[in-house]
């Protein structure tokens, strides 16, 4: 008979595999694509700073704009700082002028070049005349930057709502004739795609990731998604899974409308749930969101996954209770794995238990000895009763601060001292209050 399997713990639980187990690497698309969300500046200073933290993560690649003299102070800089990770590279429209501008930056060795490829955008946004137009126009682009040395990057904009049989099926060949290693960047430009392996193009992420790597023999393919549905994060992991090898993504998921896939849910998942992703280390994740977040002025959620205030934060009696007695019965992975700290708070629905661990810590700190205090003493029940009271009544609506549970242990264990006998080291109690007397 076999043993039965035990999860108590973060080790106990098995990792998933990817079915192809193909190497797998991550653009970050913050600086570019990041930059286009409304209301978002990004100043060099900031730009190097996001360059410095994609560093310590351990992320392969950035991409970034070439127009603009700030765009290129800040490539510059982070050239300059002599990373061998991200590696930094352009963006071009599918113009020599603009894949010039990239020739121009000494170290810049790759650019993506926008091939957009749905009608609306062929005809409505660019004006062209037919798909033969657009297809001459993009060819040429790449045969111009191949031409010039640049490893290449093809973004198909739009690809889950073109005709992909008969028109982007038949590009990518030509593209791939003209180079074989160019990385073809499936963007999912306003949400379309679903994760799911039954659907067929346009809409399928799987689909067309098989398509792409089965039959036209891609090498490299890049799945990049937008959050329109909701489902940004569960497409790019569907493109991992079917035989993708990058990813681009945007830290907090900063972007045009809904925005992208996040940076960091994927790192979270790929690092804790997926075997073979030590490679990346997460611990400057919480300060990385603090800095953009007071940088360029976003609110993150308290509830975000990965980033949000209230990811370690516990204040129910069941939960705070279990989390105190193991931290992996209601927390799917540890603090530090991200830089975060668990905090617990008294609210509305907090238990005694959780209670006597705030009022024994506070207790400690104040007298700067260590006491160990029973569940069953009195003056948990007399402040437990007080805070009661302000949420039965109304009064209160937000969770008890570590002021005010200060102030309860003032009043209850060192101006109003009785039970003595219910918490051990008595005598410590009765020293203390005599000398506050």
């Amino acid at each position: 008979m076999d043993p039965m399997n035990t999860y108590r713990s973060y080790e106990d639980l098995p990792k998933i595999k990817l079915p192809m187990e193909q190497p797998i690497f991550i653009s970050d698309s913050t600086i570019r694509d990041g930059s286009q969300m409304p209301g978002i500046i990004m100043n060099t200073q900031l730009k190097y700073k996001i360059y410095q933290y994609l560093n310590k993560i351990g992320i392969e690649k950035l991409e970034t704009f070439v127009y603009h003299d700030r765009d290129k102070k800040a490539i510059r800089m982070m050239l300059d700082h002599g990373y061998e990770f991200p590696e930094v590279t352009g963006w071009a429209r599918a113009v020599p002028a603009d894949i010039d501008q990239v020739l121009a930056i000494d170290g810049i060795e790759e650019t993506g070049i926008l091939m957009s490829v749905s009608d609306s955008h062929i005809i409505d946004k660019m004006g062209l005349s037919s798909r033969k137009a657009a297809e001459d126009k993009y060819l040429n682009a790449l045969q111009y930057a191949v031409d010039h040395g640049l490893k290449t990057r093809a973004h198909i904009e739009d690809m889950t709502r073109a005709d992909n049989t008969n028109f982007v099926y038949p590009l990518i060949e030509k593209i791939m004739d003209i180079d074989s290693n160019c990385i073809i960047r499936l963007c999912d430009t306003v949400g379309y795609g679903v994760p799911f392996s039954n659907v067929d193009e346009p809409f399928g992420i799987p689909s067309i990731v098989k398509q792409l790597k089965s039959n036209l023999g891609v090498k490299n393919i890049e799945v990049h998604t937008h959050d329109d549905f909701g489902l940004a994060v569960a497409n790019t992991l569907a493109g991992y899974w079917y035989g993708a090898n990058w990813s681009s993504l945007t830290f907090l998921g900063i972007g045009e409308r809904a925005g992208n896939a996040e940076l960091e849910k994927i790192l979270l998942f790929l690092t804790q749930r997926v075997e073979g992703f030590e490679k990346y280390n997460l611990e400057s994740i919480i300060e990385f969101s603090k800095f953009m977040e007071k940088e360029i002025g976003i609110k993150v959620p308290r509830n975000k996954s990965v980033v949000g205030k209230n990811i370690f934060a516990h204040e129910s009696g069941i939960h705070s209770s279990g989390v105190l007695k193991n931290p992996f019965t209601y927390e799917p992975y540890p603090p530090e794995v991200v830089g975060g700290e668990r905090v617990f708070l008294i609210g509305d629905s907090s238990g005694l238990e959780l209670l006597r661990h705030k009022v024994q810590d506070t207790l400690n700190d104040f007298m700067d000895i260590e006491i160990e205090l029973k569940k069953t003493d009195p003056r948990l029940k007399m402040i437990q009763q007080e805070i009661q009271e302000l949420y039965d009544t109304e009064k209160r609506i937000s969770c008890i601060s570590d002021e005010e549970i200060r102030a309860y242990v003032e009043k209850y264990f060192v101006f109003k001292p009785i039970a003595r006998q219910e918490t051990h080291h008595e005598s410590i109690y009765g020293e203390f209050n005599e000398e506050r007397d």
